[in-house]
């Protein structure tokens, strides 16, 4: 049986032109200790735009608009299972973050700032195809 999951990733924009990027805890189950990017997985029969904004909302509380999608990444994880990712540019609209559980801290970064932090290839490969 082939075994897929769909993740989603945001490009949080706020009105200076950087970024939100969020620090997953030392106890995180992949990734752990690196910078990311708002998201998660995709609910079975759910609509991915209400998804992401669902998933940002989760994470951050914070309110987003403007979703557009520009990148989709896949790969075969370590365990086998088969991921498509899906990354979207969305703008602002509330600027008050909470965290969950699931991060640590939070940064509003350039994408300059960004490339001297840790974090994954794909979450890295996002950044870089942001403005193509």
């Amino acid at each position: 049986m082939d075994i897929t999951g769909i993740s989603q990733k945001a490009v949080i924009l706020n009105p200076e032109g950087k970024f939100l990027i969020i620090h997953r805890t030392s106890d995180a189950p992949s990734n752990p200790n690196m910078w990311d990017l708002p998201g998660g997985g995709l609910d079975f029969g759910e609509d991915a735009t209400t998804g992401i904004a669902r998933e940002i909302k989760e994470e951050t509380c914070l309110e987003v608009n403007n979703v557009c999608p520009f990148d989709v990444e896949s790969h075969i994880n370590r365990v086998g299972k088969f991921w498509v990712t899906i990354c979207y540019k969305c703008d602002l609209c509330s600027d008050c973050v909470k965290l969950s559980c699931e991060h640590d801290d939070f940064k509003w970064v350039t994408e300059q700032e960004f490339f001297d932090l840790p974090a994954s290839k794909k979450i890295r490969r996002f950044i870089s195809n942001l403005k193509k």
